[in-house]
């Protein structure tokens, strides 16, 4: 008696892609997200939902914040999809993000060229703000909590590096929040809310007016057009569980 085959539900078969190159020449992420703004506002539309592969060649062994860099592509409107070059700690960082570990095809012989002071200490030397940049420097208190207590405008970037911060004027569209640890907004909230950003899933955003164009904790992020229209101009709590980030009103 002949047996029919069971019906297939998908076929698994190679494929090739040419993905975006995203490659990393240093670790400064305050100059890199001043970068990444100016080159999406060039091209919004080509750059939406593009998938990016994070070329680590030129910073091999230099430690990498990825949970920083992941929410800086990801509030970008790309999407990172894996890491190409890089060492197995960067690997094991990169991995902990959800990034897949591309095999490097480039020739081995090419020489990488590096500032001296990153070359023999494999410091991040140079991950401090930018004084040109548009950055406003902020040093923890030593509560290591942060707190503002005039309105953020567009363009703005608040880091709390740390510790917590506090803000007690409204954020507005365009405006850029960064903490380590928790971000606490007595205003409306507008712009973007990053927690967590050197990995730290424990952080929670809280604000008293939920309007934000993306919010993200440790690299896990949501956009304004993925959040329930019902939570929008409330007073919420945001934090992570089981790696999905939730949202509740107080």
């Amino acid at each position: 008696m002949d047996i029919a085959a069971p019906h297939s539900q998908f076929e698994l078969k190679a494929g090739t892609f040419t993905l975006p190159l995203l490659r990393l020449l240093d670790t400064n992420m305050d100059a890199m997200a001043e970068q990444l703004s100016d080159t999406v506002e060039q091209a919004e539309n080509f750059f939406h939902n593009t998938p990016v592969v994070i070329d680590l060649n030129d910073i091999s062994g230099i430690t990498v914040e990825f949970p920083m860099l992941v929410g800086l592509i990801r509030g970008h409107g790309m999407i990172p999809v894996g890491v190409r070059g890089g060492t197995t700690a960067q690997h094991e960082a990169a991995e902990m993000m959800g990034l897949a570990i591309l095999a490097d095809n480039r020739q081995s012989s090419r020489t990488i060229s590096r500032h001296k002071s990153d070359s023999k200490s494999g410091s991040r030397s140079n991950a401090q703000p930018d004084a040109q940049s548009n950055v406003v420097p902020i040093k923890p208190e030593a509560l290591t909590t942060t707190l503002v207590n005039k309105p953020i405008r567009s363009g703005q970037r608040i880091y709390a590096q740390g510790g917590d911060l506090v803000i007690l004027g409204q954020v507005s569209s365009g405006a850029e929040l960064m903490a380590d640890g928790h971000i606490h907004v007595y205003a409306p909230l507008r712009g973007r809310a990053l927690a967590g950003v050197k990995g730290n899933e424990n952080a929670r955003i809280f604000c008293r007016d939920l309007q934000a164009e993306l919010i993200s904790i440790a690299g896990h992020y949501r956009t304004s057009e993925n959040i329930d229209t019902r939570l929008r101009d409330q007073p919420v709590q945001i934090y992570l569980e089981d790696h999905i980030l939730r949202i509740e009103i107080f």
